[in-house]
């Protein structure tokens, strides 16, 4: 089950809840699912009853209890736990994130260019990708930013995160090893700091179906932010004498699902992805 799969899950027993009287409230036309912050908080997680729960006038816990109930039964969900205020915890049966990144390198498909057509002008002053990602800036970038190679640079972070993804597996491959996930890769093999690189990549299909050019501007910076933190506190190569390990190559994969990703997402806006950097 993949994390629209799931958001449609949820949405179903939202609906079923509202025509059993169970619950007296507008369904949303999308429930959002993202990774939880923690480890130990299950696979993903929905905030949809507290939503609930202000139209309905009911307390939060007792709208989440009543869509565990309903959740605990479709296939594919394992486990779904009530958090907090009312945020519904829920495991997949599985291992749900290496099946994410599993399928993100098995698509591989480009997807159909955006139309963004700067002006000669911009062109000529900032060159053809730094004049189309100009187009997408908030109010206010200072445009010569876009030239300039440094964390600023929201431009420069992206390729240089797309540029970091081709070097690992250069260097992986180098050492002898390459990208493997096995069957139940989790967040232990992702790293703890996995999260919000899961959520980010598992978010990628919905960016693309909305077809909304500086939508997809934000999501390659958040993409890519998470990517660099990740990468930071979660080594992917092996050190010194250390042998490449399970863990090595899931996160490798992971790597690789990141830089499709953030090609894939570049190719849409027109710019090139760079290898090197």
């Amino acid at each position: 089950m993949t994390p629209a799969d799931l958001s449609r899950t949820v949405l179903r027993a939202v609906r079923r809840a509202i025509d059993a009287d169970e619950l007296r409230a507008v369904a949303p036309a999308a429930v959002g699912i993202r990774v939880p912050p923690h480890p130990g908080s299950g696979d993903y997680a929905t905030e949809v009853a507290l939503r609930l729960a202000k139209e309905s006038g009911r307390p939060a816990r007792e709208v989440a209890e009543l869509l565990r109930r309903r959740l605990v039964r479709e296939p594919g969900i394992a486990r779904v736990d009530i958090a907090g205020p009312g945020f519904l915890n829920i495991t997949l049966a599985g291992a749900p994130h290496a099946r994410l990144v599993r399928d993100v390198l098995a698509r591989r498909v480009q997807s159909e260019p955006l139309p963004l057509r700067p002006s000669d002008e911009l062109v000529r002053r900032l060159g053809s990708d730094a004049a189309r990602w100009s187009l997408l800036s908030p109010p206010g970038l200072d445009r010569g930013l876009l030239l300039v190679q440094r964390e600023a640079n929201p431009l420069f972070r992206v390729r240089y995160a797309h540029s970091r993804c081709r070097a690992l597996l250069r260097n992986a491959h180098d050492l002898g090893f390459g990208p493997a996930v096995a069957d139940d890769s989790g967040t232990d093999d992702f790293g703890a700091g996995s999260g919000p690189l899961i959520t980010a990549l598992a978010d990628h299909p919905r960016i693309v179906g909305a077809r909304d050019p500086e939508r997809l501007a934000r999501a390659l910076e958040r993409l890519a932010d998470a990517f660099l933190r990740w990468q930071a506190s979660c080594p992917t190569l092996p050190r010194g004498d250390e042998k490449p390990s399970v863990v090595h190559r899931a996160r490798l994969a992971l790597a690789e699902a990141t830089g499709t990703v953030l090609a894939d997402g570049l190719h849409q806006l027109g710019i090139t992805a760079p290898a090197h950097l």
